[in-house]
């Protein structure tokens, strides 16, 4: 299996950002809706697409989006995995930086 295989890069708006939690472990962690909106070439066609994404951050790195500015924009980078016992997908942000 390619270990690179699942990796997403989106830039997104900050929409919604709950309170800072810690693992059991004692690690930071941050639950956060990203919002997207671009218009994108499908099939020869322009296509509008919006995008309302949950994501999480660990470590420092929820410690740090969790001082940003709701509303505001920034290049997100991780990758996408299910919660245990769910279908859903999650986007595990690595990296995040304004463009």
């Amino acid at each position: 299996m390619n270990s690179n295989a699942n990796r997403l890069v989106l830039n997104a708006c900050i929409a919604e950002v709950s309170a800072l939690r810690y693992t059991p472990a004692g690690l930071p962690a941050l639950d956060i809706r990203l919002d997207h909106e671009s218009l994108l070439q499908e099939a020869g066609q322009d296509r509008r697409v919006a995008a309302h994404v949950k994501a999480v951050a660990f470590g420092g790195l929820a410690e740090r989006l969790a001082k940003q500015a709701i509303g505001s924009v920034w290049q997100f980078s991780g990758f996408v995995a299910s919660p245990r016992n769910s279908k859903s997908l999650v986007f595990h942000i690595q990296e995040f930086s304004q463009d």
